[in-house]
């Protein structure tokens, strides 16, 4: 499937999607299939994507960031999760942890960690979900109480992408009483203190590259200064993060979905049937149309979502639109290259196994199908 210069995009959104696309290609593909074997973190690869500006994508450029666009930004990531899907994700977890400083923290708390995010020197991750409650929020336990001049931290978080690696974290912990209006608080957490304890790497059934630890926080202290924003305003940063978080997601959805189709038009037109390519047969020839023609549409209203964000329209209907249509429309896509492919499909020597395995997450983290159907239906009724 091509990605020539797109009309509809500027010259300098086409320029950093292929700049992306080649790092991605030369440096992160080319190991993609051994750290899905070996679970190794890419220490490398990071470092060289860094350089590039790749994760300090939304730093400000006197802070050594890229300054992109949202829309920029999920460029970026759909070419990246066409090499590895799971290299995507830890991209964006890390990316996101700058988007939060800057809308949200003080000019200090900005001055003193985004040049080491945007370097990469340090990793982010951001404490949400725990062991009982992924997408309800509101059910957090995780608590914080004051103490003189620090916050003593308590609980157990779940499903942290970055959460083994990281060296700055954002963790959501409760301030105030249960069933409080604004009872939940955002801090600046620092992983190399002892209160920080990562207790679980998870093993899944994808993404390998990506890990996903249990963290305990077991009276974590966290100097006051480290408070983003107000007392019992950080329920509010945590949803419009996860809110953004969706088309980036889409992008990430996308980009698998997209490395299937063009491994799917390969081997159709080398494999042969019958004395003929088995891209020559119409019922092969039909699913690839297929499935180029969901994929273009799940792109187009990604950007239109995306769009939408960098304009700064309410967006949280689309945002859950462009999630559910990508991540339920890749993994049809991934699973027809699986069929496309026969027997070979199934087996690790050809990498459609692996994107079947990577894009599946999609439907799950930062909001299940469920969840998004949930918003999408709300909105639509109060409207």
């Amino acid at each position: 499937m091509s990605i020539a210069s797109n009309p509809f995009l500027s010259e300098q959104e086409n320029l950093i999607r292929e700049s992306a696309r080649k790092i991605a290609q030369e440096v992160v593909a080319k190991t993609a299939a051994e750290r899905d074997r070996t679970s190794a973190w890419p220490h490398e690869e990071i470092k060289v994507v860094a350089d590039a500006g790749f994760m300090g994508m939304f730093a400000p450029a006197e802070m050594g960031g890229s300054d992109l666009s949202f829309l920029e930004y999920c460029l970026v990531l759909e070419e990246f999760a066409a090499a590895d899907g799971g290299f995507a994700t830890i991209m964006h977890v890390h990316n996101s942890s700058a988007l939060v400083l800057r809308s949200s923290a003080t000019e200090e708390q900005m001055k003193r960690y985004i040049p080491a995010l945007a370097s990469a020197k340090t990793i982010g991750a951001f404490l949400l979900s725990e062991p009982h409650a992924g997408s309800d929020t509101a059910a957090l336990r995780t608590t914080a109480k004051r103490e003189g001049e620090h916050y003593v931290l308590n609980g157990s978080k779940q499903w942290i992408s970055n959460g083994d690696e990281a060296g700055f974290a954002f963790a959501v912990a409760a301030t105030g009483e249960p069933g409080a209006r604004d009872r939940f608080s955002l801090f600046i957490i620092d992983p190399a203190e002892p209160g920080y304890q990562c207790t679980r790497v998870e093993s899944k059934l994808g993404q390998h590259t990506a890990h996903t630890a249990q963290i305990t926080l077991d009276n974590l202290r966290v100097p006051a200064e480290n408070l983003v924003g107000e007392e019992g305003r950080g329920y509010g940063k945590a949803l419009s993060l996860l809110s953004d978080g969706r088309i980036a997601i889409a992008a990430i959805a996308i980009g698998i979905a997209r490395a299937a189709l063009e491994a799917a038009v390969r081997y159709a037109k080398e494999r042969e049937a019958y004395g003929k390519p088995i891209a020559a047969l119409q019922a092969v020839s039909f699913d690839l149309a297929d499935m180029a023609t969901e994929i273009e549409v799940a792109e187009q209203y990604m950007i239109y979502a995306a769009r939408r964000k960098d304009a700064g329209l309410p967006n949280d209907k689309q945002a859950s639109i462009a999630k559910l249509y990508a991540s339920e429309m890749a993994e049809r896509i991934c699973s027809a290259a699986i069929q496309i492919h026969g027997g070979y499909g199934y087996v690790n020597d050809f990498p459609v196994e692996r994107y079947y395995r990577d894009v599946r997450v999609t439907k799950i983290y930062e909001g299940t199908s469920h969840i998004q159907k949930y918003i999408i239906a709300r909105r639509l009724l109060n409207e």
